[in-house]
């Protein structure tokens, strides 16, 4: 891949190529699709160790640059790291193939049958920061739905997704299928120019911060999925149980503090605050640095004063909001308020505060007595995820398979035409038929 910035036509071309590609991709048997996952899978253990020196390279770049330590969590790679990566990619290739699936059949008039069949997006253009696993999420989402994609990741890992790259579009090239279905771009100009084809992109999903979504979205033409912050809050209940809500607030904060589903607030019912300092102690104990208002201070000394400010903050770092509420709809209404409508959990033993805020509770996630950190596609069986979604069009919440693809509608007759129906006509039958 080279790093110098491609003139216009070279980057129209790359796009054209990539649409052509997708389209052999998406046409291809569903054991070719399944092969090139498989494939994908293997090249990533052979390389295993130029995928990791890679890394390094981009973490000494960033160290001596200075990059905040949230970022250099989310930059490096690791052993574990890259044996999730392939048991996602695994779990995609054991899932049956999404292309051409029976939505609806309708027969319409005898020998006239209509199907709604499953059907690939076409062409993503996906923008991402930092993580450059995302690299093989993103990707070996793209192979089993049958869509093309183009990947713009941060220039901070610019060595690390080169190499991963590269595997994919060699797991396309040793099944015989087109590798231009894949391809990677830097640089912010190259991304400028790309939003502008609209007749050649079909969707475009920008991951990363809230700033990043509102600017692609004001600059193009192209649908947009939208994934903003993760300001996620954890709400304990009066009836909390005191070691639930501990396990749940360290995993929530400290288990990978820069992902998108860690907590940033923990709202309080006023009726646990006596058990709040053991929630506390816990978090301080593994570094966290607690903001909390007055009434949760009195019970929390150690916290520095919280201002309106950290209401609506993705810290993305060991820091944590802690807020007192009177009742469950006060914390219902804080999380409607600042939060990004991505992840919410409460902690109860009450059923009715359970079923409250499932109902009431206006995100893309919602959870009762588990942690905000199983809102992940790996986790919730999706094998991966090209995003979390928080807008409310089309796929919301982890998008995985499903979330790439649209439907189509194909009709089989005998030569029948419209002009044969309608008043003093012939009259549809409309009869559904089974999904085989």
């Amino acid at each position: 891949m080279s790093t110098s910035m491609p003139t216009l036509s070279a980057l129209v071309e790359m796009a054209r190529a990539a649409r052509a590609g997708q389209r052999v991709l998406g046409t291809a048997a569903a054991e070719s699709r399944t092969a090139v996952l498989r494939a994908l899978s293997s090249l990533i253990a052979e390389r295993e160790a130029e995928i990791l020196a890679a890394n390094r390279r981009d973490l000494d770049a960033a160290r001596d640059a200075q990059l905040a330590a949230p970022l250099l969590g989310r930059l490096e790679l690791s052993p574990t790291k890259i044996a999730t990566l392939r048991e996602g990619v695994a779990t995609l290739a054991a899932q049956a193939d999404p292309i051409g699936r029976v939505v609806r059949a309708t027969e319409l008039d005898e020998g006239l049958v209509l199907r709604q069949v499953s059907s690939p997006l076409g062409l993503l253009l996906i923008i991402f920061e930092s993580r450059p696993d995302a690299v093989v999420q993103i990707g070996s989402l793209a192979l089993r739905s049958g869509n093309g994609v183009i990947l713009k990741g941060g220039s901070e890992a610019r060595h690390s997704n080169r190499v991963l790259i590269a595997c994919l579009r060699d797991a396309l090239a040793s099944e015989g299928l087109a590798a231009e279905a894949v391809c990677g771009i830097e640089g912010r100009d190259a991304v400028r120019e790309l939003l502008e084809l609209d007749e050649l992109i079909d969707l475009v999903i920008p991951r990363g911060s809230g700033a990043l979504v509102r600017s692609i979205q004001a600059s193009t033409r192209i649908p947009v999925l939208g994934h903003a912050e993760g300001i996620c809050h954890l709400v304990l209940d009066a009836s909390a149980d005191v070691e639930v809500a501990t396990r749940l607030a360290v995993d929530g904060k400290c288990g990978y503090p820069t992902a998108c589903n860690a907590i940033e607030t923990l709202i309080v019912h006023r009726d646990f605050l006596p058990k709040l300092p053991a929630v506390g102690q816990a978090l301080l104990d593994r570094g966290v640095e607690l903001r909390a208002d007055d009434r949760s201070r009195a019970y929390l000394p150690a916290a520095s004063p919280a201002s309106e400010e950290d209401w609506g903050t993705e810290y993305g770092d060991l820091v944590l909001a802690v807020r007192t509420v009177n009742d469950l709809n006060q914390a219902c209404e804080h999380i409607h308020r600042y939060g990004s409508a991505h992840t919410e959990a409460l902690v109860t033993r009450d059923p009715e505060s359970r079923e409250r805020f499932l109902r009431q509770v206006d995100s893309a996630s919602v959870f009762v007595n588990a942690s905000t950190r199983f809102a992940d596609g790996y986790r919730y069986g999706l094998g991966a995820e090209v995003g979390i979604s928080t807008s409310r069009i089309h796929a919301r919440g982890p998008v995985g398979v499903e979330g790439l693809m649209t439907t189509r509608w194909l009709l089989e007759g005998e030569g029948q035409i419209a002009d044969d129906f309608g008043p003093g006509k012939k009259t549809f039958k409309h009869r559904p038929l089974p999904m085989a």
